[in-house]
């Protein structure tokens, strides 16, 4: 059986049973789906922005300003009342960022690694929950919409696996979206889509299939990893290819008949003269009577 089959077979037991509490799912990156009476109502992964952060990278709101807006409302790491009250967002736009990260955590969990789940009954309520759940059944074809989807693309990716980096083709003049540009400026080589995700405050499935079509199109490329050089070796001498033994020697030739001649005295090796070889020229003071004293007078006269 499949992660996802197993996702899938555990979460539609909890909706059938009306189960009220946390499925935990184990692997990577895991997750956890909050339900309330079978209905899913919040799903949080380490593999998917939240929606504090769908919300803060959408730049309605900064960081000290939500430190300020969660101490007002107590601590609550979801400060919907604040964020309303004060304008920062209206109360359907924040049902649509929950909705968003639910499924978006949802597809993180089931494109992962799935190990087993666990129903914990009555465990807390989520921070940031749906008004009105989704049945675990239309959750599971959502998501399994876009794993087909994602396997459908001519370049498919995975969140987790590839860290692709700008073209070497020129982007100048290309018409791309103001999402493809951020993607651009962000992809390093050491970025996943599910890292550009956490970086840009996008859905990890939207990054995902945007990597997908900017690879296609030829504005990111994925650099494959270096092709190992084989090398064949012996079955013995660890690799040392031993020396060949020189050929025996040969017979002497032998000297023609007649008298030998007389033994010449050798010649005199020719006497090398200082300076032949340039290096003298080169570290040798110059002959003529001129010291250091005077080299460096000259030079200063000729400085001034």
């Amino acid at each position: 059986m499949s992660g996802y089959e197993l996702l899938a077979r555990d979460l539609a037991a909890c909706g059938r049973d009306g189960f009220t509490g946390e499925l935990r799912v184990f692997g990577t990156p895991g997750g956890t789906f909050h339900l309330r009476d079978g209905l899913v109502v919040s799903v949080a992964s380490p593999g998917a922005p939240g929606p504090e952060a769908l919300l803060l990278r959408s730049g309605r709101v900064g960081g000290e300003r939500w430190g300020e807006l969660v101490r007002e409302c107590g601590g609550s790491p979801w400060p919907a009342a604040a964020l309303i009250a004060h304008g920062y967002a209206g109360a359907a736009q924040l049902r649509v960022v929950c909705v968003m990260a639910l499924r978006d955590a949802a597809f993180a969990v089931a494109v992962g690694r799935v190990d087993g789940c666990e129903p914990v009954p009555g465990a807390e309520p989520p921070a940031a929950p749906v008004a009105v759940g989704e049945t675990p059944t239309r959750l599971l074809q959502d998501t399994a919409r876009k794993l087909a989807a994602i396997a459908a693309l001519p370049y498919p990716v995975r969140p987790d696996r590839e860290r692709p980096v700008p073209a070497l083709l020129s982007c100048v003049g290309a018409r791309m979206t103001a999402l493809q540009n951020e993607l651009l400026a962000h992809a390093d080589g050491r970025r996943t889509a599910r890292d550009l995700a956490f970086r840009t405050g996008r859905g990890v499935y939207t990054v995902t299939v945007e990597i997908a079509r900017m690879l296609a199109e030829g504005f990111l490329e994925c650099a494959g990893a270096p092709v190992p050089i084989p090398v064949r070796l012996p079955a013995d001498g660890h690799g040392v290819r031993p020396r060949e033994p020189a050929p025996p020697p040969g017979p002497r030739p032998t000297p023609p008949p007649g008298p030998e001649p007389p033994l010449s005295a050798p010649a005199a090796l020719p006497r090398r003269q200082p300076g032949a070889s340039g290096i003298g020229e080169a570290l040798d003071p110059p002959k003529g009577g001129s010291s250091w004293k005077e080299f460096f007078r000259l030079r200063n006269s000729t400085t001034k």
